[in-house]
Parts: C-alpha cells; structure tokens; sequence
C-alpha cells in the first residue's frame, strides 16, 4: 500500500501498455505514423486513449465533441468505442493535421461517425449553443490552445447533460505547474484553469496522473 502515486519508470510504464493496452490496429498504425511528426508530443497517450474509450462505453455515450483534433488519434480512439448511429463533433482548424485524421477515420471504418468543423472551436461551441444543443451532449474531451481552456470548458459544461463528463489534457503539464519559477502562457492558463474547474460546485471533479494529467469534471444534477 502506497499514499503516493507510483512513479512510471520506462519499464513500468512498457510493463502497463503489454498488460493494459489493448489498441486497435489502426490506432496503432496512427500513432506509428503521428510519432514521426515534429509535432509528435500533441498526440494523447494510448493508454489515454483506451481509457476515453473505457468512459465513453461507461456513459453509455452517444453525442460526443472534443477540441483539438490533431491527426486524429482521440476522436478515432472514442469513435470506435460508440454505437454505429452516435455522433462526434472534432474541432479543429488544421486542414494539414485533420487529413491524416480523416484518412485513418475511412480506415476504422467510422468516418461516418464523426463531423469534423475546421474553425476555431469556440466559433463551434457558440453556435452549438445558439442552436439548442444546451444538455444533449453526454461527452467532451478538451486537448486545445491552453489559453482558451477555461472559455472552453465553460460553453461545454452547458452544452453537456447532467451526469455527462468532460475530460481534459495536459492538466499537470509535465510538473511545470508546480513549479513556481515558471511562468510562461501557457503553464499560467493552465494554472488558472485548474484553479477555475477546482472551485467550481457545478462538477465533480478528479485530476489524474495519466500521461501529461488528465482531469475529469462530471455535471452534476
């Protein structure tokens, strides 16, 4: 028994995906594909992965959204985890990156699934709102621009129903949010949103040490 989270050594962390992971083939061939990129440190972990796919399937999910798209890996990851008539909304507004998502889509078989709006998410988000869909969606993944986390999450937290989680990445920031010498943008938005989400009664909440920090927030009733 331990008070403190283990610490994933390299061996800890390959013995976890051999004894955990259990990634689709195409998952695989994306991420494969995606580690080549400059950009390669956007992508999720795939045990983050398998565990949005875990959530989705426990919330009985059929209306999902995330912001921040990439090359696809999370929205292929929960697209396959839903029935064949539910709905994903990806946000993005990279042509480049989301045509790579798009390709590995048609190969998973569940393009069809996915609705893919390129313009800045909170352009979605609001017209999503001024449409009705307040309450209709039962899930939400934020992996975006940091500066724009808690705008995010406050259009997402009304167009979720009650009971529907968001979940969100990057939440500990490889440590630089505990680290007060460090102050750049992107660590001080992080900061403020996990400051934000922490005192807000309308969720319930739990931040966890999976990848680079993975907060979950539940609406509550």
């Amino acid at each position: 028994m331990s008070r403190l989270t283990l610490s994933l050594t390299p061996e800890v962390h390959r013995y976890l995906l051999a004894n955990s992971l259990r990634e689709a083939p195409v998952l695989a061939r994306l991420r494969a594909l995606t580690e080549t990129l400059p950009e390669a440190r956007m992508q999720i972990a795939p045990e983050q992965g398998q565990f949005l796919q875990w959530l989705v399937q426990l919330l009985g999910a059929r209306h999902c959204i995330e912001v921040g798209t990439y090359t696809g890996y999370s929205s292929l990851a929960v697209a396959l985890a839903l029935p064949a008539d539910a709905r994903l909304i990806a946000c993005d507004i990279s042509e480049e990156w989301t045509r790579i998502a798009r390709q590995f889509w048609r190969e998973g078989g569940v393009e069809g699934r996915i609705e893919l709006r390129l313009q800045p998410a909170l352009h979605t988000l609001d017209a999503l709102l001024a449409d009705g869909g307040g309450g209709t969606f039962d899930f939400a993944f934020i992996d975006a621009d940091k500066g724009n986390y808690v705008a995010y999450y406050e259009r997402l937290l009304v167009l979720l129903r009650s009971g529907g989680v968001i979940c969100v990445d990057n939440t500990l920031w490889s440590g630089a949010v505990a680290d007060s010498t460090i102050d750049d943008a992107d660590t001080k938005a992080i900061r403020a949103f996990n400051t934000h989400v922490h005192r807000d009664e309308r969720v319930d909440l739990s931040l966890l040490p999976i990848g680079d920090g993975l907060t979950l927030l539940r609406k509550r009733g």
